[in-house]
């Protein structure tokens, strides 16, 4: 089997079982008592904080080991937030942060608080003077990730972080995807990250916040981890990811060539064997090993279960995937394809041999995808000159497929209008238009879902 989702999580480091199991013998004591045991103990959590600071480049007292990830981005904004309550209730974060940053600014605003939420581009980065014009003098806090977790793109963080600085304002950074590749670089305030995401264990978190940034401690605590984290400290579990922060660290200057060519060959060679491609995320500023595409026509659950029998293990941004059947918010604000979405996140030491077989699987697997679907009859009538597709009650990627079965049959400046109550029309029908070359008019309120009206360009 091919793991290719080490975006999600990456396979334990083998530095990171062998500090486990080691841990797990030495580390099981309480690190404040004073006896033999408990000393031991804090020799391995000192250790352990002094590695993983030394990996973020910070001071050992900045930083706080929290049960996850998740827990590390909720306890920094909310302690960050609450600080600087006397500056304003006014939180800044991206369009496309990890849903964690976004659940907590949900959280914010039902407490009476305003959230900004800045744009992204079509290759999903932030631009600069979008966070420079969000600031205001009741700014408290922004929010900005290191790198985007679904598409690969790194974002500017240095050059926020110097206009939030300029201003006052304090940046948390998510470094989640990014810490294993290299530290953050730029004048930020707080960073959170996940050991999972680096080849260490679930269940650790950083949450680093620097000397100067007013934090006040959200909910009960106690005398561990400067409050910010209560609770009996996982000591084997932290022992683990400092110590693999550390190896991947080693490793990750020669280990980022190599998966940077094998995803630029994903990225290029995938829009020449499956027709109908759109490979998404900046194609330059991006993670090492993170190739996201989309195919058109292509139902992206049935996809990744298709790919997963030909024995590869990817992840996708589609609404077909997900509970809601509604698309990535990532995909969303970036203005992109999201049916038959694919990620593909590459793991240290992914071999070239399996990237060549995914390549040459995938075609076929498509092909066959887009056969099962294409059964499915667009109901169409003339309505006042315009081409109506009854798409109702049908999900992705139905209504583009019955688009695009009729949109020959109108003359050149002729109107097709796609009925649909499919949330991701909203995104995929323009996205379609754009790959096609036809023009995308716009939406309008029908009687039943929404109409999306295009204009026949070619």
């Amino acid at each position: 089997m091919s793991y290719f989702d080490a975006a999600s999580a990456a396979p334990l480091h083998p530095v990171a079982r062998q500090a486990l199991l080691a841990a797990l013998d030495d580390g099981w004591a309480d690190p404040s008592r004073l006896y033999r045991e408990g000393r031991k103990a804090r020799m391995l959590l000192d250790a352990a904080r002094e590695a993983a600071a030394e990996a973020v480049g910070c001071r050992p007292d900045e930083l706080t080991f929290t049960p996850s990830g998740t827990r590390a981005v909720h306890a920094g904004i909310a302690g960050a937030l609450a600080g600087r309550r006397r500056v304003g209730r006014h939180l800044i974060v991206s369009a496309v942060e990890h849903s964690s940053v976004l659940h907590s600014a949900e959280v914010f605003e039902t407490e009476g608080g305003a959230v900004t939420q800045v744009p992204v581009g079509r290759t999903g980065a932030v631009d600069v003077g979008s966070y420079e014009a969000a600031l205001r003098p009741d700014t408290a806090l922004a929010c900005l990730q290191s790198a985007n977790h679904e598409v690969g793109t790194v974002q500017p963080v240095a050059e926020v972080a110097e206009v939030c600085r300029a201003a006052g304002v304090p940046l948390l950074v998510d470094a989640a995807q990014s810490l294993g590749w290299g530290r953050v670089e730029g004048g930020w305030s707080l960073l959170t990250a996940s050991a999972h995401k680096w080849g260490g264990p679930s269940g650790v978190g950083l949450l680093v916040v620097r000397k100067g940034v007013r934090f006040a401690v959200q909910g009960a605590s106690d005398e561990r981890e400067s409050g910010r984290a209560p609770g009996f400290e996982n000591l084997p579990a932290i022992v683990a990811a400092a110590a693999s922060l550390r190896a991947v660290r080693a490793e990750a200057e020669r280990e980022a060539v190599r998966l940077r060519e094998l995803t630029a060959r994903i990225r290029a060679r995938v829009p020449e064997l499956v027709p109908d491609v759109e490979v998404v995320g900046d194609p330059e500023r991006r993670l090492p090993g993170v190739v996201t595409f989309s195919c058109l026509y292509v139902d992206g659950e049935t996809l990744l279960h298709e790919l997963d029998r030909e024995g590869f293990s990817v992840s996708s941004g589609s609404s077909c995937t997900s509970s809601t059947l509604t698309p990535s918010h990532v995909l969303r604000a970036m203005g992109v394809l999201s049916e038959g979405n694919v990620r593909v996140s590459l793991p240290a030491g992914a071999a070239e041999g399996d990237v060549e077989r995914f390549l040459e699987v995938l075609p076929g697997v498509v092909a066959g995808v887009r056969e099962k679907l294409g059964a499915p009859v667009a109901v169409a009538a003339v309505q006042d000159d315009v081409l109506v597709v009854d798409a109702l009650g049908k999900r992705c990627p139905i209504p583009v497929i019955e688009l695009a079965k009729v949109i020959g049959t109108v003359p050149v400046g002729g109107t097709v209008r796609v009925l649909s109550d499919d949330e991701a029309a909203r995104l995929d029908i323009p996205a379609w238009c754009e790959m096609r070359g036809q023009e995308y008019v716009g939406e309008e309120k029908a009687e039943r879902g929404t109409a999306y009206l295009v204009r026949r360009l070619s």
